[in-house]
């Protein structure tokens, strides 16, 4: 049995212990997220328009982690379509600002592993870039998404005669509670992952205008950028949504 099999069986055994049938979902969803990602790859490798493919894959991996979640039907459906729209606002920031950035491609600390390969695949490295940084945002956006939803979802049950307006306002406080630990989140998922470029950075004496210039720590960096950005506008979206629909129950029974 290999480490990694071994490992997942025990996050299997932990989920349901601790998350019952909640956290079989869950890591169903991860099963299952796991497989698309996969066959996008596969149908990139094709030469299958990567960000077409991206932007499919998108929608079903924010689906199946926020359906498989255990939430009810509606808040589900609402947190879906919060998430949806928050990916197509992100999307029309990561396109032209991965252009502007050129960090597509690999840096001068790949030049040793590259060397005798031959780069012209046929595939766009820019569009590469777009497609990881909008496939690295997903996971933020559904976390954040669920997180607003299910509060205000509680929020409604607990005060049904609540305004609309101050519904929105507590969907924006329960939103700011969350960017803190998000950004540390996203922070340290930065660091631990890129451990061994900073400790390449620290062994051949970069200055910090090298390491800011760096391709590598740059894509890296402007990934976090764009999940951190997902993230805050995920709070007036989903907000505005769920309110809106509120709204529309009341007057419908008005």
């Amino acid at each position: 049995m290999s480490a990694i099999i071994a490992l997942g069986l025990v996050l299997l055994v932990l989920m349901v212990l601790v998350g019952g049938k909640q956290g079989f979902q869950s890591f169903l969803s991860l099963v299952l997220n796991f497989g698309f990602l996969f066959f996008a790859i596969v149908l990139m490798a094709f030469h299958f328009p990567p960000i077409v493919v991206t932007l499919i894959a998108g929608v079903i991996l924010l689906a199946l982690t926020i359906f498989l979640s255990g939430t009810n039907d509606e808040t589900s459906r609402l947190a879906f379509i919060a998430s949806v729209l928050v990916l197509l606002a992100l999307v029309l920031l990561i396109v032209p600002v991965e252009h502007w950035a050129q960090v597509q491609g690999f840096g001068l600390e790949d030049s040793d592993d590259l060397e005798g390969l031959s780069l012209p695949i046929g595939i766009s490295f820019i569009d590469i870039a777009i497609s990881t940084a909008i496939l690295s945002t997903l996971g933020a956006i559904a976390e954040a998404t669920m997180a607003i939803a299910s509060g205000l979802d509680e929020i409604k049950e607990q005060h049904p005669e609540i305004k609309p307006h101050r519904l929105f306002f507590d969907g924006v406080y329960v939103g700011k509670q969350i960017i803190g630990t998000t950004l540390n989140t996203l922070f340290f998922g930065l660091f631990g992952g890129s451990l061994s470029l900073f400790v390449w950075f620290h062994g051949l004496s970069y200055s910090l205008g090298d390491i800011l210039n760096d391709k590598v720590f740059d894509a890296e960096f402007i990934i976090i950028l764009f999940s951190l950005i997902g993230v805050i506008i995920t709070i007036p979206i989903t907000s505005f949504v769920i309110t809106e629909q509120f709204k529309n129950q009341k007057q419908t029974k008005s």
